[in-house]
């Protein structure tokens, strides 16, 4: 019995910080894939038309007449599918959205989620070097705020010493 105690006083913090965690923001379903840009990039037509969730960092936002542009640097993304940004980079590509979209809504800088459908690729350029760009045809998209970016990540640090946290 005593056994059991323990263990279950083992578990119950990560059972606490994994409750403070939100959950995931668009379904996955048994159809989406689980790659990243820069692998969609050096074959696009293997994935063809395939539903992607994929996150990342504005770059840029280009109005044209009957869409909107946003270039994205794609970050692996966390349980709620908050992009990772402390991690490296996984590529670049283009989220597609109907209509005008302003760009004051998908800041330079800022940190947004889509869920949409691969539409190919294009051939473009970062700075001087030749780039090509998986396209998502977007149908959910959620630019984070900074609050929604820190909310739900654990804020309990282990260790030995003394120390000072400022916020």
């Amino acid at each position: 019995m005593s056994r059991r105690i323990h263990t279950l006083l083992a578990a119950l913090p990560l059972l606490a910080l994994a409750a403070c965690a939100p959950a995931p923001i668009y379904k996955s379903t048994p159809a989406t894939l689980a790659v990243p840009p820069f692998q969609v990039a050096q074959s696009p037509e293997r994935y063809a038309a395939g539903e992607v969730i994929w996150g990342g960092r504005v770059v840029g936002v280009t109005n044209l007449a009957d869409r909107s542009e946003i270039e994205v640097l794609a970050y692996p993304l966390d349980g709620s599918q908050r992009p990772k940004a402390n991690d490296s980079g996984s590529g670049r590509f283009i989220a597609i959205m109907p209509g005008y979209v302003e760009s004051l809504d998908y800041p330079v800088g800022g940190m947004l989620t889509v869920r949409g459908k691969l539409d190919g690729s294009r051939a473009g350029r970062v700075g001087d070097a030749g780039y090509v760009f998986p396209l998502v045809r977007v149908a959910q998209a959620h630019v984070w705020s900074a609050d929604e970016m820190t909310r739900g990540r654990n804020n309990v640090h282990f260790g030995v010493g003394v120390g000072v946290g400022i916020r």
